[in-house]
């Protein structure tokens, strides 16, 4: 979900300076929100485990595509099934994304520690390579969305600031102990309107947990569809996230993000867009020196499973409270 999200900044930097090209995204029919205020811009959605499924799937895929007059390819993704459609697009002009493996490998391992070029960019490449040079240092976001009834159901009181905290990441040592977290929501609360995010059954157990210790905490998972949250995160203050797909979601609609990162780090290229560097609240490499353990956090040292716990609640909420 992360990926997708990072390339909506991307594309309507496109849709911005190459207003008379049309996009078609090809992504599966779940991301089909995140691209609805997109101009130029329509969705295919690809059915990877219907009539899409394996090669031949794949093959039926290329001549829908390939019907709606397709000049050119731009493969952000770069898989095994993104190679396979290639094949099937012999004549036209593919461009795949060039995901820097060896430089990640290298910065994983210990050989280098910098800031590879972000994720961001290497889509902004894509494109350039197309012969679509972008600028993406100059940004424009969409309009906060109007809340529908529902959505203001579920919120309650919206006069206060609202700050969304999206606890959970894939991997446990991305995340930002609960036990922690749970101070910065309490105490953050008493001042401010908290909008918990996340889902699954056991997340949103959790989440209602958290909920119960006061009125100002409202847990929205499993309560609105993917819209109307998307709707709801463009009205946020801030958005407190780990290094995961919320993050993303926020930074591509304009909003503030700080983001806490436990075995993964930023200089991998995947700090949501358009963030102060001082947004990026990274755990202590005094402590845990082979951070990043890994680009995406599946894999680290047991030692390192809270990482994060090296910052502080006093950091994240003295922030928080500065940023808003």
């Amino acid at each position: 979900m992360g990926d997708v999200a990072m390339t909506v900044p991307v594309l309507r930097a496109f849709t911005e300076q190459y207003p008379e090209v049309k996009i078609t995204i090809l992504t599966r029919a779940f991301f089909v929100p995140f691209f609805r205020d997109l101009k130029n811009v329509s969705v295919f959605p690809a059915e990877v485990k219907g009539k899409h499924k394996g090669v031949f799937g794949l093959y039926k895929l290329s001549k829908d595509l390939k019907s709606l007059g397709v000049d050119a390819v731009a493969d952000l993704h770069n898989v095994l099934r993104t190679n396979i459609l290639k094949i099937f697009f012999f004549g036209k002009k593919v461009v795949q994304i060039d995901k820097g493996r060896a430089e990640k490998k290298a910065l994983i391992s210990g050989e280098i520690f910098q800031q590879l070029k972000t994720t961001h960019q290497r889509y902004a490449d894509v494109f350039e390579a197309l012969g679509f040079k972008l600028n993406i240092s100059n940004p424009n976001f969409p309009k906060k969305a109007i809340l529908n009834n529902h959505i203001k159901a579920v919120l309650g009181d919206t006069s206060k600031t609202l700050i969304g905290i999206a606890p959970f990441a894939a991997h446990e040592g991305k995340m930002y102990p609960l036990d922690a977290m749970k101070e910065v929501i309490e105490t953050l609360s008493k001042d401010y309107k908290v909008v918990l995010f996340g889902g699954g059954k056991k997340e949103i157990e959790l989440l209602n947990t958290l909920a119960e210790t006061s009125e100002n905490i409202i847990n929205i998972a499993g309560k609105l569809s993917l819209t109307e949250e998307l709707e709801l995160i463009s009205n946020l203050d801030l958005m407190l996230s780990m290094d995961s797909g919320n993050a993303h979601l926020a930074a591509m609609l304009g909003v503030k993000v700080l983001s806490i990162w436990g075995v993964t780090h930023p200089f991998a290229g995947f700090a949501p867009f358009n963030q102060p560097e001082d947004y990026l609240l990274l755990s202590d490499r005094n402590q845990f020196p082979k951070i990043p353990t890994s680009v995406y956090g599946n894999k680290y040292p047991e030692t390192y499973k809270e990482a994060a716990r090296s910052i502080s609640p006093e950091t994240v909420i003295e922030k928080i409270k500065a940023i808003i």
